[in-house]
C-alpha cells in the first residue's frame, strides 16, 4: 500500500471514529492462522474494524484477501488464532444464540425436499416467531414460491429463501456474503431497497460482494481488504476519488500536432495521467473543469466525455500487489 493511501486510510478511519457511533461489530487485532505443508499461514494477519448501528457496509477483496475466514470468525464458526471480535457486546456464539445476528451464506443451509413455506415454518419454530412467518415472506418476496419445493427454486430464489430465514429472528446485525448471486437486476434492486429500510429501522448490514457497482450504489461505507489487512476504509464515495479523481477525454483535431498539445495539458495543475490512443487524449486529475476548458477552447477538441473515478479503480489500484 503507498503512503498515500496508507495516510488517506488513516485519516478515514480517524473520521469515523470520531463520530462516536454505537458499535454493533469490532474486531481488534484479529489474526487467523492456518498450518499448511509450506508452514504457518496467516489467512487473517490483523484487522481491526469497528461497524456502527444502521451501518450498511461493503466488504471487498480479491480472492484469497481473507473477506470468507473474517466472516466465518464474526459468526463464531471459527475462532480468531488471536484478537478479539465482539457483537453487540457479546462473543460472536452468544449473539448468534439470542439471535442479534444472522447471516445469508453463499452456499448449503437449505434442505432441497421442503417446500419454501415448510423451511420458513422449520426455521421460525427453533427461532420460537413462528407469528413472523407471514411479514418475513411478504418482505422477501418469496409468498408465490411458498408450495415450490426448494430443489425446484433458482438460484436467486434460493438466496431470497435465505434472506427470509435470515430475518426470522429479527436480527440486529445481518452479514452477508455474496448475497445477490443469482438474483436478476430486478430482485437485486428490491433486495437493497429492504436493506436500505432495515438500516434506517436500525439493522446493521455487512456485506461481501463481487459486482463492486453494487457496493457503489448501496454502501454507504466500504472496507477494502488484501492479505488479511484493511487497506482501506470509510465513505464510499471518499474511497473512489482515492486514486487520482475525474478523467477527461476529447478528440483533438487531427491537423494539431500532438506533443504540443500533451505539453500544454501537462501544465495544468495536479495531473496525474496524460495517454493518448489515436486522436482520443485522456487527462486524469482532479482539476477536471481546467482540462476541458483547455481541451476544447485552447485545442479545439471535441466529443468531450468526463468520467468520475470507480469504486472498481479504486478497489484495483488499492489491492493490486505492490
Amino acid at each position: 500500500m503507498s503512503e498515500r493511501t496508507e495516510q488517506n486510510t488513516h485519516s478515514l478511519r480517524d473520521e469515523k471514529q470520531s463520530q462516536g457511533c454505537p458499535s454493533a461489530l469490532e474486531l481488534r487485532g484479529v489474526r487467523k492462522t492456518f498450518r499448511t505443508a509450506d508452514g504457518p499461514f496467516d489467512a487473517v494477519a490483523g484487522i481491526d474494524l469497528s461497524v456502527g448501528a444502521g451501518e450498511i457496509v461493503a466488504f471487498l477483496g480479491p480472492n484469497g484477501a481473507g473477506k470468507t475466514t473474517s466472516i466465518d470468525m464474526m459468526l463464531g464458526l471459527t475462532q480468531p488464532t488471536a484478537g478479539l471480535i465482539s457483537v453487540l457486546g457479546k462473543s460472536p456464539r452468544e449473539a448468534v444464540e439470542a439471535g442479534e445476528i444472522s447471516a445469508v451464506l453463499q452456499t448449503g443451509g437449505l434442505l432441497r425436499d421442503l417446500t419454501v413455506r415448510e423451511t420458513v415454518t422449520a426455521i421460525a419454530a427453533l427461532h420460537g416467531v413462528k407469528d413472523r412467518i407471514d411479514e418475513v415472506m411478504e418482505r422477501t418476496n418469496i409468498v408465490a414460491l411458498a408450495r415450490r419445493k426448494v430443489s425446484k427454486c433458482s438460484g436467486g430464489e434460493q438466496q431470497r429463501l435465505k434472506f427470509a430465514l435470515a430475518l426470522l429472528p429479527d436480527p440486529k446485525l445481518l452479514i452477508l456474503d455474496e448475497p445477490t448471486a443469482g438474483m436478476d437486476v430486478a430482485a437485486r434492486h428490491a433486495f437493497w431497497d429492504t436493506m436500505r429500510e432495515d438500516a434506517l429501522a436500525g439493522r446493521t448490514v455487512l456485506f461481501a460482494t463481487h459486482y463492486l457497482e453494487e457496493a457503489q450504489d448501496f454502501a454507504e461505507r466500504t472496507v477494502l481488504i488484501g492479505a488479511g489487512r484493511v487497506l482501506a476504509d470509510g465513505p464510499t464515495t471518499t474511497l473512489r476519488e482515492m486514486t487520482g479523481g475525474r478523467v477527461v477525454s476529447a478528440l483533438l483535431p487531427p491537423q494539431l500536432p500532438i506533443q504540443p498539445a500533451l505539453e500544454a495539458l501537462g501544465t495544468l495543475p495536479e495531473v496525474i495521467d496524460i495517454h493518448t490512443k489515436g486522436n482520443r487524449v485522456s487527462v486524469t486529475g482532479p482539476a477536471s473543469d481546467a482540462a476541458a476548458l483547455m481541451l476544447l477552447r485552447e485545442l479545439g477538441a471535441t466529443d468531450l466525455e468526463i468520467s468520475a473515478p470507480t469504486l472498481e479503480t479504486a478497489f484495483m489500484a488499492l489491492t493490486e500487489t505492490k
